[in-house]
């Protein structure tokens, strides 16, 4: 626990382009909804039973999330799919498939970072070296904490965990154990706030 503590107390968040921010945030919303409206035009409009696609959804939510966190440096919308399926199927299933899913595809990041790959570019240079430090301080809590906060670029923390050669398992499961809470909130913001806006959808 004081490993814990330290660390929240070196956490320091450098000044951030809001404007980014809020696009992104903005960008996000827009992709949810419009990807719950999709859901729910299937369901509604073509008269397509959903539960029977159950599987098919969580392997879904699975090879979005991985796909999402695959990418490196540049955001991908792998909440927002999250979202929406837990407004509709199981969001404990939901959570922990995408927490599974998300922790694996940072398998890139770390590689590219084992492997010595230079793609940081130079206004992250100062945040390589803050997560550097944290790394030889802190190792995995350090991977278990920065995965587990939103809005964080957490392709910064695993380039560092394989560049210092930190264990791929202790990497995988500390990465896992922060994208679970992170996951459920984002499936029972799907399953509690979607349908209490858009309460049409779900008649």
């Amino acid at each position: 626990m004081s490993k814990i503590r330290q660390f929240f107390q070196s956490f320091k968040i450098e000044k951030t382009n809001w404007r980014k921010t809020a696009l992104w945030v903005t960008g996000m919303v827009i992709f949810t909804v419009g990807l719950t409206y999709l859901i729910w035009f299937l369901r509604s409009e073509l008269n397509v039973s959903l539960r029977q696609y159950d599987m098919l959804a969580y392997l879904i939510v699975f090879g979005g999330t991985f796909l999402a966190s695959c990418t490196i440096i540049l955001p991908a919308p792998g909440a927002a799919l999250v979202i929406a399926a837990a407004s509709i199927w199981n969001p404990i299933i939901v959570a922990l498939v995408a927490s599974a899913g998300s922790a694996l595809g940072e398998i890139t990041g770390y590689y590219a970072g084992y492997l010595g790959k230079k793609i940081i570019i130079d206004e992250q240079k100062a945040a390589y070296m803050q997560a550097t430090s944290w790394m030889k301080r802190y190792g995995m809590w350090a991977v278990l904490v920065v995965s587990a906060i939103p809005l964080v670029l957490f392709d910064i923390i695993g380039l560092v965990a394989g560049a210092l050669k930190l264990p791929l398992w202790k990497f995988l499961i500390a990465c896992w154990l922060g994208r679970v809470p992170k996951s459920f909130i984002e499936a029972y913001i799907g399953a509690g706030l979607i349908p209490r806006f858009f309460p049409s959808w779900f008649m």
